[in-house]
């Protein structure tokens, strides 16, 4: 590398892995949508004008990004070896200079300004007419007649990618099982096209999960543990993430819709309100637990749609306060484990309201307890449990579980998900089973010669 030679460093596609627009979008749409959509449709043909309105939109932390690290050590040496350093964006020159401020760079920034949109040949233009074609080393993507040289952005790895669709959250999805479970009727006719509304639903989350960390960089970025995912950590470029969520929601309502009309409203349904969570619900106090019991709630839905069996109203009154009652415990094991009494990033609770929260899940958990007791004096109880005794002795490790659940969030003791803990938790696991056995035992399904009448 020649002594003295400049050092311009691409910002946008050099320094930072997840992208410097992308960011300045994403920050922007979660804090104002209906204005960040506005204008983008207001300026597509205006780049510049466009990046200038997202900063002030947006408040980005720019100390919080992620930046590579042999970039930054390159910066560094040639800091060291007192040459000259240029950050060059495509972004507001407002970004960038907030972003070389965050970093402590003692580098000149050349950026938009509003007007001017500095990129691709644009930018390489200005830099020849600055720096002399060949009198600067740019780190960056190369012009088309530069060779591949040395100034290459680092890569991404799909297992990062795979990472970010939580596959571990698709057994969530079991909950379309219910419907089937409820009515007795196991037939593949049936179980076919449930499973395959499994396979829609979750890829639909996988898409809205990535929407939702787009959303949230800024409060991963300062999560002990959601600081590591893929988005956050800079693992995944912002525009591979958005590609992936758009081909996965495409497929989930192409597979939908091959089930059947129905299922494509309840998926449609469940996006829309995954949406509008993760865009504004999530960040009011209250009307988040009761948004995230209703997705649950309307997975069982879809599982009735996707079976062509009913789903009860003793069944959906019987689910939503059980969610009610785990979204309580989401937060109180959040609230346990921060550590400041500061209000949760991204979200409306603190310290002061793991009472509250204490609260509305033993009331969650009593009103479960009570439709359950109900539900053995219904007509369709009566039909389907003729041991009615039976079904009711299985509140005990119903609440049992309920219970475990809220004492293990109250002292901080099980995952930030409480319904992947549940899945790998075996004292809850062998309760449940308790509760399925009592359930089989109470319809008549499993009975042992020696105890039939």
């Amino acid at each position: 590398m020649p002594e003295g030679k400049p050092l311009v460093v691409d910002a946008d596609a050099a320094l930072l892995p997840t992208g410097l627009a992308l960011e300045c979008f994403w920050s922007a749409l979660g804090r104002a949508p209906l204005a960040t959509m506005g204008a983008v449709l207001r300026n597509l043909g205006r780049p510049a004008r466009l990046k200038a309105i997202l900063f002030r939109l947006a408040s980005l932390r720019a100390d919080l990004l992620p930046s590579r690290p042999d970039v930054a050590a390159r910066i560094e040496q040639a800091r060291a070896a007192g040459r000259p350093v240029t950050l060059v964006s495509a972004c507001d020159a407002r970004m960038a200079t907030a972003l070389r401020d965050a970093m402590g760079l003692d580098a000149e920034v050349m950026a938009s300004d509003g007007a001017t949109h500095l990129r691709g040949a644009a930018r390489r233009r200005a830099l020849d007419a600055a720096f002399g074609r060949d009198g600067y080393d740019y780190i960056g993507p190369p012009r088309r007649d530069d060779g591949p040289g040395p100034a290459q952005s680092a890569g991404w790895q799909w297992r990062a990618l795979l990472r970010a669709l939580r596959p571990h959250q698709w057994v969530k999805n079991v909950l379309l099982l219910l419907p089937l479970i409820a009515a007795h009727d196991f037939g593949w006719s049936l179980l076919g096209p449930v499973l395959l509304g499994m396979v829609a639903f979750s890829a639909a989350a996988s898409s809205i999960y990535i929407v939702n960390d787009l959303l949230d960089l800024e409060a991963d970025r300062l999560h002990p543990t959601k600081r590591h995912r893929p988005f956050a950590a800079g693992a995944v470029p912002i525009a591979v993430g958005m590609i992936a969520a758009a081909l996965l929601a495409l497929g989930a309502l192409g597979l939908a819709l091959a089930i059947g009309p129905a299922l494509l409203g309840v998926l449609a349904l469940y996006m829309g309100l995954s949406l509008s969570y993760s865009l504004r619900l999530k960040r009011m106090r209250w009307v988040d637990i009761a948004t995230l019991a209703g997705l649950y709630t309307i997975r069982v839905l879809a599982g009735a749609v996707a079976a062509g069996v009913p789903a009860t109203g003793y069944l959906i009154a019987f689910i939503y306060p059980i969610f009610i009652t785990l979204g309580c415990v989401k937060r109180l094991t959040e609230l346990t484990l921060a550590t400041s009494d500061e209000r949760l990033p991204g979200r409306g609770y603190g310290r002061p309201d793991r009472g509250d929260l204490l609260n509305v899940a033993g009331l969650g958990t009593f009103g479960a307890l009570l439709v359950f007791f109900l539900y053995g004096f219904s007509e369709t109880g009566t039909e389907l449990y003729p041991r009615r005794w039976l079904l009711w002795l299985a509140l005990v490790p119903v609440a049992a579980w309920l219970i475990r659940m809220v004492w293990l969030g109250w002292t901080g003791k099980q995952d930030y998900d409480p319904i992947v803990f549940a899945l790998r938790d075996r004292y809850g696991l062998a309760l449940i089973f308790f509760t399925l056995t009592l359930m089989f035992y109470a319809a008549g399904l499993v009975w042992p010669d020696w105890m039939r009448p």
